[in-house]
């Protein structure tokens, strides 16, 4: 049913009307205002449609669509919700990169264009609300799911994933999620998250603060864990007080599944409007409550009229604008190569790269001949076909030999030593890393390789002088048992269904290599926050990442935002002005190389006479720049003046302070080649 027939509806009931007519044509009651039709609506509910509107149907899925009621009487069709991070969990759909590997790209209109094809697949399921995209930063590289977001800065984080609900939201209903503070897999459940109030404004929640009043995302889902002693579904402060009350949040709050809830009245005060998947604590219990005047009708009617508001706010009861032909199209499978083009990042090339056309490769490893899509958990998706490094490779390489074990045996051994180059592939899989589903995933224990991929390394570096190492894996991997005895290294994440292709293409130099890690990878662990995955109690102080790196003066071995290309970029001179909309900066860039390649223009701010902590730098704008040989553009970079603000816990307000300010411009957190002070 249209907003049109629905508004019609409304109006039939409030002259007293008791049936809807049959006309095929409704008529024009298009401009009838969303929140009066919300509040009619809801007004005509009896209190067992309200709560009925507040809680999922059942525990498990339909036709792999996770459901809420659809209220028969007044036409109101219920939310249809499927997983979608990087991919519709639902049958066979389009697997894109993981969200890390798009974050790799630092390019949001290519990611707006992911968020437009996930959702125009989900509507094709028949789901009218995406449950992505997730906005967790990465406070340590070995947190389990780390592969489902975007990386580690809440700027980046920020801009990337408003990209995605943009994107998605041309369609459907996207979903920020897991508000807040969940970076633990293990112990998600119970996990008690401790932190101060300028730390949860600043970094953890200054990116879903954008979601929802500037990009205006429909719907929002609440972390598993506790944040300073309350469980996340029922923590007021963090609901009502911040979300709706100071955000001015219009659409719904959902709980993640199962084990979200842990309470009736607590959870339905702070502002939990819909338990997922089934009424465990709403439902009959939560009709007690307000029977028994725990829960004031007040609360229910607030929750119902989000509830409704959104379905009309997105027009939920539209027929399904894309069919089957959007799923898996042509259009959907390049633009995954696409991205995997973009995100793969190479961090070390020792003259090893590109390969040439007529050169004979030793494909080794295991993972060499699999298309590594990533974790088996609530983030997977089922492509009908995928391209692994063997297969992408043997399509463009004029002779490759596949060498697929961890151990090569000695006529393996004649054969790397007889190819003009060895391409070895290690990693991850979703049995190292993922969503903890009891027998696979969870958070890693080590940020280094298995033992068997270390060796591996090492065995095929001894026979060939030219051995380039492809990484899978969510986030960081240690690299110092064997970084200096190979000639290359690439980082491919978990590239999607056509990774294979574009893994090829960076090798012979078909696509040049343009992908910047969004993460910091450390020498070693100890550089880093400790992370904490088997306490029921963590705390969490305000540096971690490049930030907390560059406090302590480490350098890690690859910075936050580095990446290297097949040719080389010239920074020119930065100018900048500073007004009270923010500050704005310039800067030419020129391509100093021989092929045409992409930079990715870095802008960080410090605060040299700043009164309160800050980051001794800290990323406020980024930019991709596409060159041919020789050529030069000038970049801008923009910072709104509430980017610069702190947040002031004793006067509870961000707070623009009188300080100077020093730009730093360069590709990644650590190679900062230009600066200007205001």
């Amino acid at each position: 049913m249209s907003r049109a027939w629905l508004a019609l509806t409304v109006l039939l009931m409030a002259c007293g009307g008791d049936e809807v007519p049959t006309a095929s044509e409704p008529g024009d009651c298009s401009q009838l205002d969303i929140d009066t039709c919300a509040q009619q609506l809801v007004a005509a509910m009896t209190l067992d449609e309200k709560i009925e509107q507040m809680h999922g149907i059942g525990l498990g899925a339909i036709e792999q669509l996770f459901h809420t009621a659809t209220n028969e009487r007044l036409s109101i069709p219920g939310f249809r919700m499927v997983d979608g991070p990087r991919g519709v969990r639902a049958g066979n759909a389009t697997a894109f990169p993981v969200g890390m590997a798009r974050g790799a790209t630092w390019d949001p209109a290519l990611e707006r264009l992911v968020g437009d094809a996930i959702a125009k697949e989900a509507v094709a399921k028949g789901a009218n609300v995406l449950l992505a995209p997730t906005m967790n930063l990465l406070r340590h590289p070995g947190w389990g799911r780390a592969q489902e977001t975007y990386g580690e800065d809440t700027h980046h984080m920020t801009v990337m994933s408003a990209a995605f609900i943009e994107g998605a939201q041309q369609h459907l209903i996207a979903t920020a999620k897991h508000y807040a503070l969940n970076s633990i897999e293990d112990t998600r459940f119970e996990v008690d998250v401790s932190t101060d109030e300028r730390t949860l404004r600043e970094i953890y929640l200054r990116h879903f603060r954008h979601a929802v009043m500037q990009t205006g995302v429909g719907a929002v889902m609440s972390a598993y864990n506790s944040v300073n002693g309350f469980y996340c579904a029922e923590n007021e402060h963090l609901v009502r007080d911040i979300l709706k009350d100071e955000w001015g949040f219009d659409g719904f709050v959902m709980s993640d599944w199962f084990l979200g809830v842990h309470s009736t009245t607590e959870s339905a005060l702070a502002g939990l409007d819909v338990e997922m998947p089934a009424p465990v604590f709403y439902g009959p219990k939560l009709r007690d409550a307000v029977d028994g005047g725990d829960v004031p009708i007040s609360i229910i009617d607030d929750a119902v009229t989000r509830i409704v508001t959104t379905k009309l706010r997105f027009d939920i009861a539209q027929p399904a604008a894309f069919g089957d032909e959007v799923v898996e199209s042509d259009e959907h499978i390049e633009l995954a190569r696409e991205v995997a083009r973009r995100s793969i990042t190479l961090l070390k090339n020792d003259a090893a790269l590109p390969l040439g056309s007529g050169d004979s490769i030793a494909l080794v490893g295991s993972l060499a001949a699999t298309a590594n899509l990533g974790d088996d958990g609530s983030s997977a998706v089922h492509p009908s076909s995928s391209i692994s490094p063997l297969a992408g490779l043997e399509a463009l390489a004029n002779e490759v030999t596949l060498i697929d074990n961890d151990a090569p045996t000695t006529s393996d051994e004649a054969s790397i030593a007889a190819a003009d180059a060895a391409v070895v592939v290690v990693g991850l899989t979703g049995e190292d890393e993922g969503e903890n589903l009891g027998t696979s995933g969870g958070d890693r224990d080590s940020l280094s390789l298995s033992a068997a991929h270390v060796a591996l390394i090492q065995q095929v570096a001894a026979i060939s002088p030219r051995t380039i190492v492809v990484v899978e894996a969510g986030s960081a991997i240690l690299v110092e048992d064997w970084l200096d005895s190979i000639q290359g290294l690439l980082m491919a994440y978990y590239p999607g269904q056509a990774g294979g292709d574009a893994l090829a293409e960076i090798l012979l130099g078909v696509t040049n290599p343009s992908g910047k890690l969004p993460f910091s990878v450390p020498v070693s662990e100890d550089q880093l926050v400790p992370f904490i995955h088997d306490e029921p109690a963590v705390s969490y102080d305000y540096l971690h990442g490049y930030r907390h790196l560059a406090s302590t003066g480490e350098a890690p071995r690859f910075f936050f935002g580095f990446g290297l290309s097949y040719t080389t970029f010239d920074f020119g001179e930065l100018t900048a002005s500073m007004s009270e909309q923010g500050l704005s900066a310039s800067i030419d860039v020129t391509n100093t190389g021989s092929v045409a390649g992409e930079e990715v223009v870095q802008l960080y701010l410090s605060y040299p006479s700043s009164n309160v902590e800050r980051p001794p730098h800290e990323l406020k704008a980024f930019a991709r720049v596409a060159l041919e040989p020789g050529e030069t553009k000038t970049v801008t970079l923009d910072v709104a003046a509430e980017s610069l603000a702190y947040y002031d816990a004793d006067a509870r307000a961000w707070t623009n302070e009188e300080t100077s300010h020093r730009l730093l411009v360069g590709n990644s957190s650590g190679e900062l080649l230009t600066s200007i002070d205001l």
